[in-house]
């Protein structure tokens, strides 16, 4: 299939693909997407506008990461492709026995317990090390300015701003959190929608950040500070976890569907899972997007997926499986013969031993970012660090308190990761970053963005309004209010409990940039279900 298949296809849409070949920048937020386009403006590469784009967007979309999360890239450089896994491990501290003897069964959602080391400052600091071509200062500088002068908040943004205070008012009654609310409900309530909001602490920290290439987070003043936050309320993080935190290059896994390799972060990742349900289909012929038997193999394919991902997926020193192993030919075809008409309940297999912020960037020079960061469940742990706008991650409740589960709970590990990048390449050249943001459902919205690329033509946008579907557990599957009704009718015969959401936030957001092979051209897609914006030059 020709690029132009998919990529100049009409359709029915709310917005356009958009057109570029100079540089492009896709993410949720426009005054984000419009940062990054100034820095490639001002020189700067496909990486550069993605740390600014990221900085920016601690600052202008809080309600779904922050300078205290994690980050995922995949660096297209010079005909190659990069992997950086910027996850932090758990406190060195920190164990099962232990939070048994504080009288918890399972890891809490909010406070202290679920707090692990932040992976974004590093991050950054590393790609602009690595690849970036302008003073980490220098791009930077858009994010502090809004965190000091304030922006506006925009309409999807206030909607969610708005229920992660309301929630918050309800489950964080401690001391601990008061620096959430002060931070980011300083009036007792949410900013509201065109209302400025700014955060002083905030410039200052990615200010520090910025003058000692995120030395001062994690070996300086800023890491003193969340030490004695930390020991104030007896958490587990320390400098010395901070201390012992370095971003990791590693190799990105594929798989090949229908001559198009497609790539994701190795695990604790669980792009895997998006990889292994392809690998299952790509045994199927699809006969149509609005098929009945499409979105029933999608769908049970997905479920086998999660099912061996749930068991399997670890940091990888700690996996007994390989991933090699999980996305084997012979594995594939095993999980693909138990796919029959009726819907199943997903069990793992045994395989041969052997609240997030996504964006896209590409520049002039070839140079292509996938690039995610989230806090975690939207606002993270409700933890904000006194004066410096940082909101701790709660990652670690991804951690199992199965002493005997290969992501149980321990000291200066990686949990099970939720957060991906996605990246499609064919016959080793780049088709370009895509990404859908959303806790599990990243994996499923890869799936479906990659198929209705690859399948069903579709180009950028019309890739990410579609429809979407997400699996929930056993044989419940949440639909979209535009979900074709016959199909959904037609699911629910075939066994599968499908209920229609009027929410439609809990379905990803995505963000797509592919390039023309034929003329260079950029064509990108934006998120229709969030303040998605292109900036293109």
């Amino acid at each position: 299939m020709n690029t132009t298949d998919y990529l100049n296809q009409p359709f029915a849409s709310k917005r356009m693909t958009t057109i570029a070949n100079n540089g492009m920048v896709a993410t949720s937020q426009p005054l984000a997407s419009q940062v990054g386009l100034d820095i490639l403006k001002k020189g700067g590469n496909a990486i550069d506008a993605a740390i600014a784009t990221a900085a920016t967007l601690t600052v202008v979309e809080p309600t779904s990461n922050g300078i205290g999360g994690d980050a995922f890239a995949l660096v297209w450089v010079k005909d190659q492709l990069y992997g950086l896994n910027g996850s932090g491990h758990s406190p060195s501290s920190i164990s099962i026995d232990e939070l048994k003897s504080r009288g918890y069964d399972e890891i809490p959602k909010f406070g202290f317990v679920p707090v692990t080391v932040p992976g974004i400052p590093g991050s950054w600091a590393e790609l602009s090390s690595r690849f970036g071509k302008l003073p980490l200062t220098e791009v930077l500088a858009p994010a502090i300015q809004y965190a000091e002068e304030g922006f506006p908040i925009s309409p999807v943004l206030g909607k969610f701003w708005s229920a992660g205070v309301e929630k918050f008012k309800e489950v964080l009654k401690g001391e601990e959190f008061s620096h959430w609310f002060d931070t980011f409900a300083p009036k007792g309530r949410a900013p509201e929608i065109g209302e400025v909001w700014k955060s002083p602490g905030h410039a200052k920290t990615l200010r520090r950040i910025a003058e000692t290439n995120a030395e001062d987070f994690y070996n300086g003043e800023i890491a003193d500070q969340i030490d004695q936050f930390s020991k104030k309320y007896n958490g587990f993080i320390r400098k010395e976890d901070l201390q012992n935190f370095k971003p990791e290059w590693v190799d990105p896994i594929s798989v090949n569907y229908r001559g198009y390799d497609i790539w994701e972060i190795p695990p604790n990742g669980q792009g895997m899972v998006a990889l292994s349900a392809l690998n299952i289909l790509k045994g199927f012929t699809m006969h149509g997007k609005e098929e009945i038997s499409t979105y029933h193999q999608q769908i049970e394919a997905m479920k086998l997926a999660f099912a061996d991902g749930q068991k399997f997926i670890a940091e990888s020193k700690h996996m007994n499986v390989s991933v090699n192993d999980l996305l084997s030919e012979e594995y594939g075809e095993q999980r693909r013969n138990l796919i029959n008409e009726k819907a199943l309940t997903p069990e793992a297999g045994n395989p041969p031993k052997g609240g997030t912020v996504y964006l896209a960037t590409a520049d002039k020079e070839g140079n292509m970012v996938s690039f995610i960061q989230s806090n975690y469940m939207g606002f993270g742990s409700g933890l904000v660090v006194p004066g410096t706008g940082i909101g701790l991650q709660n990652r670690g409740h991804n951690f199992s308190m199965d002493a005997e589960h290969v992501n149980a709970l321990a000291g200066n590990k990686r949990s099970y990761h939720t957060i991906i990048p996605g990246f499609m390449t064919k016959d080793h050249s780049p088709v370009g970053p895509f990404g859908v943001m959303g806790g599990f459902m990243q994996p499923q919205g890869h799936l479906q963005v990659a198929m209705n690329t690859i399948d069903f033509h579709l180009n950028p946008q019309a890739a990410l309004d579609s429809p979407r579907w997400q699996w929930m557990h056993d044989k419940t599957v949440w639909v979209e209010p535009t979900f074709p009704t016959h199909v959904a009718e037609a699911l629910r015969r075939k066994g599968h409990n499908i209920e229609v959401q009027l929410e439609t936030g809990s379905f990803g957001r995505g963000q797509i940039i592919w390039r023309d092979e034929n003329t260079g051209s950029l064509y990108g897609g934006t998120e229709s279900r969030t303040d998605g914006t292109i900036s293109a030059y």
